[in-house]
């Protein structure tokens, strides 16, 4: 296998955005990052990962990447005859196209390869359309499977399982009771949760491209509109529009580059998947198996990472996380949250985006969103937010559910330029 240098990243800003369609957005973020690599065009790529989950509700079901790649390759901005490969892994969709171009270089096939994801999830006249794009998270040919498996979890874990008794979609109801579990089982508690909500509140407010850029107090979070208890709005990921994407390379092709773009390319120690199971709530999920195989990848471990960002749909999840990625052992993420090791200036920083409950989380560019970030902190790039320590960084992104694990999980490793 290669070396893979992550050349160039970028993302648009997050939001509720519906005068922009998803050519729009393709367009925005694709010339970002064409600045960023210091191209007037993307002459040179030789394959293209396009990731999106919510398009087939406009009746684009396929080709999709073609479709809105097409004016720039009329204009000459986007090279003509290169292979579009369209990516659909629920939330984790980013991820799977950034996987993708990852081996295109690590295995010689291509000395430049392009990761992009775009969405839009917000919908003013049509919320349908927006439930329509999450619920093929889920199994919809045999949904008594999962209904019967969360009424018995939810049973155990004294949150029975009841779909319409909150406010949100039934992935806020699989993860409330997540946290029902881990609050019985190891005595996380409600506080812990808001304090991992107020804090990515924080980190939001000082990132000019998140859709939420104000601060929440542990009390505020604790008091906002219930979703699924023990969930608030406020630990909860929004609904939006927005694109992200990467420009991967190869030493070879790296070297080509003016000194200007070479200094700031971050490599990729590793780039792994896992899948998920209806398994039992005591049994490590998804997320464990990819981390095991991206540190084997990268020969290191927990103790290498200097900064995160995971997939904290709800707040809950960067807690769970933390123990499933190695840096809590079982019981022990919400007490790390709640001391603020954390936070900004912390021993170990997590989702200094502000994450999906403040950042935003148009679910088919999330996980690239998360590659920009981190490029940005290994780079030294990320002004008021930027970390002290900023050599080895991980990025975790989970898609759709089956069970209590997500349908799909990539866990990345990245390392600064010049490390």
């Amino acid at each position: 296998m290669r070396d893979v240098y992550v050349l160039a990243t970028s993302c648009t800003a997050f939001g509720k955005r519906p005068e922009d369609g998803f050519k729009e957005l393709t367009r925005e973020v694709y010339l970002d990052l064409l600045a960023d690599a210091g191209m007037e065009t993307g002459a040179g790529i030789e394959q293209a990962w396009f990731g999106n989950c919510g398009m087939g509700t406009f009746g684009q079901r396929n080709i999709r990447g073609q479709v809105c790649l097409t004016p720039l390759v009329r204009e000459g901005l986007f090279p003509e005859r290169v292979a579009t490969i369209n990516v659909e892994g629920g939330c984790a969709t980013a991820s799977m196209a950034f996987h993708g171009a990852w081996k295109d270089v690590a295995s010689g096939d291509a000395e430049l390869s392009l990761a992009i994801g775009v969405e839009k999830t917000f919908f003013p006249d049509d919320p349908a359309r927006t439930l329509e794009i999450f619920e093929g998270g889920i199994d919809q040919l045999d949904p008594d499977e999962w209904k019967t498996y969360y009424a018995r979890i939810g049973e155990e874990a004294g949150k029975p399982f009841d779909p319409n008794a909150g406010g949100g979609t039934v992935f806020m109801d699989t993860y409330a009771m997540q946290a029902a579990w881990h609050m019985k089982r190891f005595g996380t508690t409600q506080e812990m949760i808001a304090a991992a909500a107020s804090k990515n509140h924080r980190h939001g407010s000082l990132n000019p491209k998140a859709q939420y850029r104000f601060e929440v107090s542990i009390e505020e979070a604790l008091a906002d509109r219930a979703v699924s208890y023990p969930l608030t709005r406020a630990m909860c990921a929004p609904i939006g529009d927005g694109a992200a994407a990467a420009l991967l390379c190869s030493a070879e092709h790296l070297a080509q580059q003016p000194e200007a773009v070479r200094r700031r390319a971050v490599t990729v120690r590793a780039s792994a998947l896992s899948g998920g199971k209806y398994r039992d709530p005591a049994e490590p999920g998804l997320s464990r198996v990819a981390a095991e195989k991206a540190y084997r990848q990268a020969g290191l471990g927990p103790a290498d990472v200097d900064l995160l960002e995971v997939h904290d749909a709800s707040s809950f999840c960067e807690i769970y996380q933390l123990e499933m990625l190695g840096f809590a052992e079982a019981g022990k993420g919400g007490p790390m949250v709640a001391e603020g090791a954390t936070a900004l200036g912390g021993r170990l920083p997590v989702n200094l985006s502000g994450g999906l409950v403040s950042k935003g989380h148009p679910v088919g560019a999330t996980g690239l969103s998360m590659i920009h970030e981190l490029a940005l902190q290994l780079r030294g790039e990320a002004g008021a937010r930027q970390a002290e320590r900023a050599r080895i960084a991980l990025a975790e992104n989970g898609g759709g559910v089956i069970g209590f694990d997500e349908a799909a999980c990539s866990v990345i490793l990245l390392e600064a330029p010049g490390a």
